[in-house]
């Protein structure tokens, strides 16, 4: 078993660099106001879904074959920019952001999957995973294996709620433009720019050393 003191660190550690301005954040934000707080809430469970399967990658080791490869990088990458590009087309096309009841009863399985996709296809995060959970694991309290199982579940319990609460946060816009159809259509319009931004960070990033 691993240390309260490990863990404890590694909470901080996580608490700080989730507070740090990035892609995740914004992509919640977005949603929670597009969508209402339970689109919030899907946003961070998606991605909270990403964090344990890149968690089990990183277990497995499989994680840093893919980092060693820079055309596995490269498809990585690219497949994510044009999964968010064909998801701000869709934004675009449709009439208006619809309103937290519906979003509730329709979409929320959709922005569950987005999230969550969204997360897989940024090879950034799963670089992250294999650099950052490692810094961690104690020698000779168990298996490292296992012990980045652990890490990577605290670190999704972490994440889970920060994000969640992001996404009720953003929720709060939502009440303000809800019933206006000028904003629900401004609405639309910033998720889908949020989608495109978040395509042309993944085309310029550069490959890993």
């Amino acid at each position: 078993m691993m240390d309260l003191a490990t863990l404890s660190v590694f909470a901080v550690a996580v608490m700080f660099l989730l507070i740090s301005p990035g892609p995740n954040m914004m992509f919640v934000v977005t949603h929670g106001a597009t969508y209402g707080w339970m689109g919030g809430v899907a946003s961070a469970l998606g991605i909270g879904a990403a964090d344990l399967v890149l968690t089990i990658l990183t277990a497995t080791g499989i994680a840093a074959v893919v980092g060693r490869m820079p055309a596995a990088f490269d498809v990585i990458r690219f497949c994510g920019a044009a999964y968010l590009l064909w998801m701000a087309y869709k934004c675009v096309q449709a009439p208006a952001a619809p309103s937290a009841a519906v979003a509730s009863q329709a979409t929320l399985k959709a922005v569950f999957a987005r999230a969550m996709l969204n997360s897989l296809l940024n090879p950034k995060a799963l670089l992250f995973f294999v650099v950052f959970l490692p810094q961690f694991v104690v020698p000779g309290h168990g298996p490292v294996a296992w012990q980045l199982l652990i890490l990577g579940s605290v670190l999704t319990v972490i994440a889970i709620v920060f994000h969640a609460a992001l996404g009720a946060g953003g929720s709060v816009v939502r009440r303000f433009l809800d019933g206006n159809p000028k904003f629900a259509r401004l609405q639309s319009l910033g998720l889908a720019t949020v989608l495109v931004l978040l395509a042309l960070r993944l085309i310029v990033m550069a490959r890993p050393d």
